[in-house]
C-alpha cells in the first residue's frame, strides 16, 4: 500500500520552520538557532517530532516556537544544573523544557551557557532523555 503523500503545508526544514512561525516569534528563534548553533559545532539540524533539533552523536537540544512562547529543550538533567538560575530570572521550566516568553528579552548568557553545558554532556555520552 502506498503511503499518503506528506502534508505540504507541514515544514520539513528548519528554515521552513522558522518561516512558517509567527512573526513574533521569529525573533526568539533565530537567536536560539544561532546560540545552539554556535554551542555545538559540527551539530546537524533537522526537525525531530516537528520542531528543530540539533544532534551529532546523539540529539543534542531541540528548541520550537508556540503562540507566546517558545521553548528551549536541552534536557532534564541540563535543567537540573541551572534550575536556580532558572527561577533567579523569573522563567519557567519543566523538567525538561526552559519556557521563554516573547515579551521579555531572551535571556542569552544563559541559554548559551545551558547550551554548551548539554552539548559537553552529550559530547560525553549523555542520551538526551537523561
Amino acid at each position: 500500500m502506498a503511503r499518503p503523500a506528506a502534508d505540504p503545508a507541514k515544514p520539513t526544514t528548519v528554515d521552513e520552520y522558522l518561516a512558517a512561525a509567527p512573526e513574533v516569534a521569529r525573533p526568539h528563534l533565530e537567536a536560539l538557532r544561532a546560540i545552539l548553533s554556535a554551542a555545538a559545532p559540527g551539530a546537524t539540524e533537522s526537525l525531530k517530532w516537528g520542531q528543530p533539533a540539533f544532534t551529532r552523536q546523539r540529539i543534542v537540544f531541540c528548541f520550537a516556537g508556540y503562540k507566546d512562547h517558545a521553548n528551549f529543550m536541552p534536557t532534564p538533567a541540563t535543567l537540573d544544573v541551572f534550575r536556580a538560575e532558572v527561577e533567579a530570572a523569573g522563567l519557567s521550566a519543566t523538567d525538561g523544557v526552559l519556557r521563554l516568553p516573547y515579551d521579555a528579552p531572551l535571556p542569552v548568557e544563559l541559554i548559551r551557557r545551558m547550551a554548551e553545558h548539554r552539548a559537553a554532556a552529550e559530547a560525553g555520552g549523555s542520551r538526551f532523555d537523561v
